[in-house]
């Protein structure tokens, strides 16, 4: 596929999708433990992009949003602006790890069953290109590795649509029980 191509197809995808969340009541926000309770981690990502569930806040103080998710693997899309510049002139490196952390995390998550949470542990970031705002979108995908009770590994690639590569990442992230009680962050290894 041509790189016009690819880039109108992501457009195009980023659009269904920016609709569905938003036209099911999506917005930004944080989901309660009632709204997510039950729910599989994969079943909460589905939800977040139907518009059932909130979406991050992050996403639009960085311009990304979630894509595609199936099992083991999580998508996301991004346009660096020139808000996301550091003072040398360039897109923040941590623009580029936000994002990936974003496609690692969500990766993992797509494995857990209900009642089970990650948190990062480790984030090993390689930025190889830099981006700009002239750059256009460009899509972090991420994917799981290894995924235990306890740990959960990842990586992940920020491509453009012409498929040149702009960073790479991996994680290590905790696998845990989730808290059932609303008051309480009890983490149960």
């Amino acid at each position: 596929m041509s790189m016009e191509a690819t880039l109108k197809a992501w457009n195009e995808q980023l659009a269904a999708v920016l609709a569905r969340m938003h036209g099911g009541g999506g917005k930004a926000g944080v989901a309660s433990l009632d709204m997510v309770q039950g729910k599989t981690g994969m079943e909460i990502l589905q939800a977040m992009l139907a518009g059932e569930l909130p979406y991050p806040p992050i996403a639009d103080t960085l311009d990304f949003s979630l894509v595609e998710v199936e099992s083991g693997k999580a998508v996301f899309q991004g346009t660096p602006q020139l808000k996301h510049y550091n003072p040398l002139g360039s897109v923040h490196g941590g623009w580029y790890a936000t994002l990936l952390d974003s496609a690692l995390g969500c990766a993992v998550q797509t494995m857990l069953p209900a009642g089970r949470g990650y948190t990062t542990a480790e984030l090993g970031v390689n930025i190889v290109r830099a981006a700009s705002y002239k750059t256009g979108p460009l899509r972090a995908i991420g994917t799981v590795l290894h995924c235990g009770r306890q740990l959960a590994t990842a990586e992940a690639r920020i491509v453009g649509a012409d498929g040149k590569l702009y960073a790479h990442a991996t994680t290590t992230c905790l696998v845990f029980e989730a808290s059932t009680s609303a008051s309480s962050v009890s983490v149960k290894l």
